[in-house]
């Protein structure tokens, strides 16, 4: 199945300054093997960050090869539009037209380049090469900087210690979010399609949603009758859970009086199944969380768990999705844990702050060269600024390995080509237009998921 879109042309999806590299690699290269990686950040104590992000999750590489670089992507008529796009936009003839039709000729327009990858959805911990690209055409060395831009569209979030989230991939184009990975729900239909088109999984649909009220299907009513309106829409849905945004006036009064009071036989009367999730919209996060639990939890007496922990009854439960960031998510969850809220009182939900928050720098993601091959002669390449050592870049061949105790360790220099160090973690998942290996989303959630020693780590 051809999921490459015919309109995107790879010979315009990159940075402008890359169209005259070509020229600019010592004479007779043949080879340029670069790598990506989140660098490790050292402590800046002048930024207070409150998380620390010093793991990544991997995923999305599939869904980049798939869409832009897999198959037929150089034709003819990309090239001409390629051609006269850089001749007005550089006012002069610098388009490499020569080395994009010996692609076309040679290769019918697939890309002679290969790339290793770890395992989508592998957490990893800063400062390790998570994938690699390569040319495989001596006359195409310039080719694997040149789709930099492409692969580097991935921007990984990372996470703290044994704290799992997703990464995300963040193309020009509706797309799966850090969610999709770790939790079923999701509201984002068109990352539901993304997901089935380039991964597939076991389930029907890899996320799930519930009804759920807006601001609009309640004001509607006018202010005069909420009442009216939560009981309208509990009833339209008595055997799947429903979610009703309770702050369109007063959030208090509508958890006191409406729900503990007007409503309470109706919400009493819902099964385990089908519980009513009252969502809080606006306020303090943590300070609206707990205080709409407090009263709750006098109209709806809750019970407590092994672990002495309240929770409501089952029929009646609350979602957060208004201010939710990896940051308030943690204050507010120590905030119920201090007040002796069990989490399965609560669900949260985020959009724009887990995706509109997110760049590349978060995590210092970089995609630099490392290994050249020149006059028939391997050279191993890096960079190191003085001005800050944490943009050193790594050298030569690499490779990630596991080491006995459990820990990952990136080798430089083609040294993982020794057999004392053991398989390398690196796949090969694309070559020369094909893609080689493929992952579900079920394999990607699977990587992802939390172990039992990171729980214990997370717990204590």
């Amino acid at each position: 199945m051809e999921h490459r879109d015919p309109h995107f042309n790879i010979l315009l999806a990159t940075d402008s300054y890359k169209v005259t590299h070509y020229k600019q690699y010592p004479p007779n290269t043949s080879k340029v093997y670069s790598y990506f990686e989140c660098r490790e950040k050292r402590a800046d104590p002048t930024k207070n960050r409150k998380v620390k992000y010093e793991t990544t999750v991997f995923y999305g590489l599939q869904y980049i090869t798939n869409k832009y670089l897999k198959g037929k992507v150089v034709t003819p008529e990309k090239i001409q539009e390629a051609k006269e796009v850089y001749r007005e936009h550089f006012q002069d003839d610098v388009f490499n037209e020569k080395g994009w039709n010996y692609i076309l000729e040679k290769y019918d327009g697939h890309l002679p380049i290969e790339i290793k990858a770890v395992p989508e959805g592998s957490v990893i911990p800063r400062g390790n090469v998570l994938f690699t690209v390569e040319s495989t055409d001596p006359e195409c060395y310039w080719l694997t900087n040149w789709v930099e831009t492409s692969s580097n569209i991935q921007v990984q979030q990372g996470l703290e210690p044994g704290v799992q989230s997703g990464a995300l991939v963040v193309p020009p184009c509706p797309c799966p979010g850090p969610g999709k990975v770790n939790f079923k729900g999701t509201d984002t239909v068109a990352g539901i399609g993304v997901i089935k088109k380039y991964y597939g999984t076991k389930d029907p649909v890899p996320g799930f949603s519930v009804p759920a009220a807006e601001h609009s299907t309640i004001t509607a009513w006018g202010k005069d009758h909420e009442r009216d309106a939560f009981e309208h829409i509990v009833r339209q849905f008595p055997n799947v859970p429903v979610s009703i945004v309770s702050d369109s006036y007063d959030i208090y009064n509508a958890c006191e009086k409406i729900w503990g009071e007007d409503l309470r036989s109706l919400i009493e009367s819902r099964s385990a199944d089908a519980p009513l999730v009252v969502r809080p919209d606006s306020g303090n996060p943590l300070d609206t969380v707990l205080k709409v639990l407090e009263i709750l939890g006098k109209k709806f007496i809750p019970t407590e768990n092994s672990k002495g922990y309240k929770v409501l009854p089952p029929y009646i439960r609350v979602i957060q999705g208004d201010g939710v960031d990896i940051n308030t998510l943690q204050e507010i969850v120590e905030g119920m844990k201090h007040h002796k809220w069990s989490i399965e009182n609560i669900a949260f939900g985020s959009g724009g702050a887990l995706l509109q928050k997110l760049t590349r720098d978060l995590l210092n993601c970089s995609f630099k060269c490392s290994y050249v091959v020149t006059n028939g002669l391997g050279v191993n390449v890096f960079k190191d600024p003085v001005a800050d050592p944490n943009k050193r870049s790594k050298k030569g061949r690499l490779s990630l390995h596991r080491t006995a105790s459990g820990d990952f360790v990136t080798l430089e220099e083609g040294k993982g080509d020794l057999e004392e160090y053991g398989v390398d973690l690196l796949h090969t998942v694309f070559q020369n237009g094909k893609i080689v290996k493929t992952y579900t989303f079920d394999d990607v959630r699977d990587n992802a998921k939390i172990t039992d020693s990171d729980l214990k780590e997370l717990l204590h």
